[in-house]
This record gives C-alpha cells, structure tokens and sequence, in this order.
C-alpha cells in the first residue's frame, strides 16, 4: 500500500491495494526498471513518530487536482530517470490542463528513486522539503527541466540550491530540511509501497486497475482515465 500516515493517502493506499491484488494491464514502453525489495508495510515516520507538520504538508503538497475528482493517477517517478523527464517534457502539461484542472482527477506524485542514479535521493529530497513550504510542483517541475545541469557526477547541490531559491523558498528552512534528512522515511515509504502495488520501473501511472509503465502519450493515459471513469459511472 502508499503510505498512510495522513488521511488523503488512505485512499491512495486503497488504490494500490486494488492494483496489487487485481490482474491488472501493464503496458509497457520507454522505461527505467529496477528489482525491488518487498519491504515492512509501515514506514519508519509511522512507526517511531507521530507526522511531523513538515512531513504532513510535504505529502499533501505533492497532490494536485480536486478534492472531488473521481478517479486518481499515481505517477511512480524518480528525478533522474531521463524517461521521467521525457514524460514530463512531452505529456504532463496535457495531462494536467485536460485531467487535473477540469476535476476529473487527481494526481499524485510517488517517489520511486532507482539505485542506478546517484542523485535520485537528493532531488527528491530537495522536491518533498520545497512541498513542506507548498511548493512540490514547482520545484518537480524545475528539476525535471534541469535535469542535464545536475545528473553528472558531483555534488548537484548547488543547482538544487539554486532552483529552490529562483522557485521562493525560505531557503533557511529549506535548506535545514534537506540537511536534516527529515523526508527520508517518506520517500523510501512511497519506493516500497509502489513497488508492492506493482511498479518495478519509472515511470509508472496507476489508474483504476491498470499500472501503465514508461513514458506513455496523452492518448494512452486518457484512455486508461476515461475507462476508469466510465467504470466508476457504473458503480453503484
């Protein structure tokens, strides 16, 4: 399951339940995949700690459409992953102006950082501590866009300082929350449960009962949404 250490991801919880237990489609094109650990089902902040207000806004942050959309799409990404980014390039702004902003869905991001890129940790480090200040979308977008500055060896701190300040952050509390390694549970939280809702590759995008993988086109995930939403008009 996606982590539940807030209300709104019990339904992402239930969503990836369902795609876990269901035989679900799974079409495959341009893709980063990894072997994954099959980890415990509770994360380390859910264990030991009650949510820190840090943690709390941070994972409410990283969602984005109506709070009465029908149907969710879970996007399984990792920073680094060039198929990621070609997604985000190609098709995120689509399927947010057609999906997200006419209430038809919402969208959440899934951390998903593949052992292969060294600096997958960081960037989403740096993203979920900009969605502590509500400020996840940008900071994604920006490091997606500027993924050629920082993918090479080297510390690609610098770059993320940079985005993070042109994006408005408090950049003293940014910059202590990226030092403090306080999103760390969370993110590994989100890599397990995707990965036993059935990820094994970024990108993913959970949508009703299929798990669609790679970079996948606008027309792929409309129809992958508008047969969820159809089955969702015939529920009773």
């Amino acid at each position: 399951m996606i982590p539940t250490q807030v209300n709104h991801l019990s339904a992402l919880g239930a969503l990836a339940i369902s795609l876990a237990c269901a035989p679900a489609g799974n079409t495959t094109r341009g893709a980063e995949s990894t072997t994954v650990a099959r980890a415990e089902t509770a994360s380390v902040a859910t264990k030991r700690a009650p949510p820190d207000s840090n943690i709390t806004q941070a994972d409410l942050a990283r969602i984005q459409g109506s709070a009465t959309a029908p149907v969710w799409v879970i996007e399984v990404s990792d920073f680094q992953c060039p198929f990621c980014k070609q997604w985000h390039d190609q098709t995120y702004t689509a399927l947010r102006d057609q999906y997200v902003k006419t209430g038809k869905i919402r969208l959440a991001y899934v951390n998903f950082p593949l052992g292969s890129h060294v600096h997958a940790w960081p960037a989403a480090e740096s993203a979920m501590c900009a969605g502590a200040q509500g400020k996840f979308w940008p900071m994604h977008d920006a490091l997606f866009v500027t993924q050629n500055m920082w993918e090479s060896p080297g510390s690609p701190m610098a770059v993320f300082d940079s985005l993070a300040n042109a994006n408005g952050m408090d950049m003293k509390r940014w910059r202590e929350c990226v030092k403090s390694g306080i999103m760390r549970p969370l993110i590994q939280a989100d890599h397990d449960r995707a990965a036993r809702a059935g990820a094994n590759a970024t990108p993913s995008f959970m949508i009703g009962d299929e798990i669609l993988t790679g970079a996948q086109p606008i027309g792929a995930l409309a129809q992958a949404i508008d047969s969820a939403l159809a089955k969702g008009k015939k529920t009773p």
